[in-house]
């Protein structure tokens, strides 16, 4: 592991996130900011290719940017801004659509599927944000990009548009690799196993949001759909519901399916719900509380994200810069 790589992430601020983004991410944010620089970002203009609120959109984002702080990533490593407040975004993803092909865009699955939920509002936004996705990665000249296996078709696309431009202008761009957790990647729903768990779900019983309370966690893990029967046993395929709560409580605890397994042998699916509903919560409510402190002071949240946009800038504006040059733009000056 290089300490000198920098790992690039962006979560969108469309609701709060959940065990799965917590477990799946948000955890891995802390620890891969303990190895590399990382440059995390709560990339809200993503979020706009669907009609937003906008005083609903203010209060998730700083929401989510409390969260985040609260996690605890190492504050000295760590980079922690909103997209908005760094235009250079925007710009870099106007120069890189033009190294983007229409087929390549057409082909993207999660435009295929958005499409299909937001039929009255298909927009160009939608259409091409993956390339806002490639110009967040590369203008921090992103090496390493964790991602669940759902963004792998869109990593792709960035390292073929950082390759192409490359191939025309030189060594600009770097191309980034990606990082694919192992297990916590994909988390399900609990009110239908068969889908992801997705913090936009219009059924929240199928969510375990980072923001609930205690009761609101362990009632859902209790309501949980499972089987008909009454074995603690890992199989995905035949036991998918319990299989997923395994793997929530497995992540939370620090233990295999193994020795989950072993340690409900005999209890019963009541026992064990409940024990899945106290272990999420004990991960969640220091994260919970620390976040609400942030909420709270929101003239010392604003102070941060200031500070951290100035920060973002700096490691943005040089990258955005060789680009400007390299296309032949005019300096500014």
């Amino acid at each position: 592991m290089d300490p000198q790589k920098t790992v690039f992430s962006g979560i969108q601020p469309t609701a709060a996130p959940h065990i799965g983004n917590y477990l799946g991410a948000l955890k891995n944010y802390v620890e891969l900011s303990k190895i590399y620089r990382c440059v995390y970002s709560v990339v809200d203009l993503h979020s706009i290719t669907v009609r937003q609120d906008p005083e609903g959109l203010r209060r998730r984002v700083r929401e989510l940017y409390a969260l985040l702080l609260a996690c605890g990533p190492e504050p000295r490593n760590t980079v922690l801004y909103v997209q908005s407040h760094v235009p250079a975004h925007a710009e870099l993803c106007w120069i890189l659509n033009n190294f983007t092909m229409f087929g390549e865009l057409s082909r993207m699955t999660q435009f295929k599927d958005k499409s299909a939920k937001h039929a009255d509002n298909i927009n160009a936004g939608l259409f091409t944000y993956p390339v806002l996705q490639a110009a967040d990665i590369v203008l921090y000249g992103a090496d390493i990009v964790p991602i669940g296996e759902d963004q792998k078709q869109h990593l792709e696309l960035a390292r073929d548009i950082a390759i192409r431009f490359n191939g025309v202008y030189g060594e600009i761009l770097t191309v980034p690799e990606p990082l694919i957790p192992k297990l916590g990647g994909r988390i399900m729903s609990l009110a239908d196993p068969s889908h992801k768990m997705d913090k936009s779900d219009p059924n929240p019983a199928g969510v375990l949001s980072m923001l609930d309370d205690r009761d609101a966690i362990i009632k859902k893990c209790k309501r949980a759909v499972t089987d008909s029967g009454a074995e603690v046993r890992y199989d995905p395929v035949e036991k998918p519901g319990v299989s997923n709560l395994m793997t929530i409580y497995g992540l939370c605890v620090g233990k295999d399916m193994q020795a989950v397994e072993k340690e409900f042998a005999g209890q019963g699916y009541g026992a064990f719900k409940t024990a899945v509903g106290e272990a999420a919560d004990s991960v969640l409510s220091p994260i919970r509380a620390k976040a609400a402190e942030y909420i709270q002071t929101p003239a010392h949240l604003d102070k941060l994200m200031a500070e951290e946009a100035g920060r973002a800038e700096a490691i943005a504006e040089p990258v955005l810069r060789r680009v400007r040059d390299a296309i032949g733009f005019l300096p500014r000056k």
